[in-house]
């Protein structure tokens, strides 16, 4: 846990668990002979990923962004991606919170590792949502392209992590670059996938950007660096340019979703590329 507070917002880093995945597909076409140095992989080629999540609380609201992958996962497909997993209780118990206790959850997208815990299960088995007090808030074509249900992306998109908080009425769509109150809003940041958003915190002390997908690690902030799980790499190397310059020209303080050793940083510009360093806090 890593927390720290700007300007009259407390922000909290927490763990969801963790997961791996296939080195060369997290990074796309960069040879391994270059990632490798930067992550070495295990003997099935897999590298070791954090899930961060944000907390973000005002004192009057509690704004959760991204909440991992939750628990409702087989033996084989545990296997598969090497998971720990915490449940939303788990995952804010650190915190001295429980589910109830949030009210906004954020969902940068709707991938199983980002919103798997806005579900849990209940009576019966069947998934309902975990954070009964909170509205969801996500794009409007996120939703829709989970639900296209194609060969490309069937796997990242469950059902059961959108759907039963779709029945009970607890989204809040939103289109494009868009505020959620006051501090916090919402920069697409397509590429990734086509509605990914970026969630940007404004305190008047500091910007933080909790980057999600766009860089999921440190090692990803060089613009080339783009995952083969992306759907349009184009597009995503459009969006780090634009995101990510801005960041380091204004200072931003940044998240990284999926690195354990480096969840909190900035950006900076050496030799003409830009390069993450970690923004020391007190734990």
């Amino acid at each position: 846990m890593i927390r720290f507070d700007s300007g009259d917002l407390r922000l909290t880093i927490l763990s969801a668990g963790t997961l791996w995945l296939d080195g060369g597909a997290m990074f796309g076409v960069v040879p391994k002979t270059l990632w490798a140095k930067l992550r070495p992989p295990d003997d099935r080629n897999r590298i070791p990923l954090a899930m961060n999540v944000l907390l973000v609380d005002d004192g009057t609201k509690r704004t959760l962004i991204d909440n991992g992958a939750g628990t409702a996962w087989d033996a084989k497909h545990r296997d598969i991606y090497g998971f720990t997993l915490k449940s939303p209780a788990e995952i804010l118990e650190p915190a001295g919170l429980t589910p109830d206790d949030i009210d906004v959850v954020l969902d940068s997208h709707l991938h199983f590792d980002h919103a798997g815990g806005n579900t849990t299960p209940g009576p019966e088995g069947r998934a309902v949502p975990s954070f009964q007090n909170a509205r969801y808030v996500v794009q409007q074509g996120e939703l829709a392209f989970a639900r296209s249900d194609n060969e490309r992306i069937r796997a990242s998109y469950i059902g059961d992590h959108f759907e039963p908080v779709a029945a009970a009425g607890l989204f809040d769509l939103v289109e494009g670059d868009a505020r959620i109150d006051r501090r916090i809003e919402v920069l697409l940041a397509p590429g990734h996938t086509p509605y990914l958003h970026v969630p940007l915190i404004r305190t008047g002390e500091h910007t933080i950007a909790f980057l999600s997908d766009l860089a999921p690690t440190a090692s990803h902030v060089p613009f080339p660096y783009i995952m083969g799980y992306d759907l349009e790499p184009l597009r995503t190397l459009e969006s780090k340019k634009r995101i990510l310059t801005t960041a380091a020209r204004e200072g931003w303080r940044v998240v990284f979703e999926h690195d354990a050793e480096l969840p909190l940083g900035v950006l900076h510009e050496q030799a003409g590329k830009l390069r993450a360093a970690p923004w020391p806090v007190q734990a």
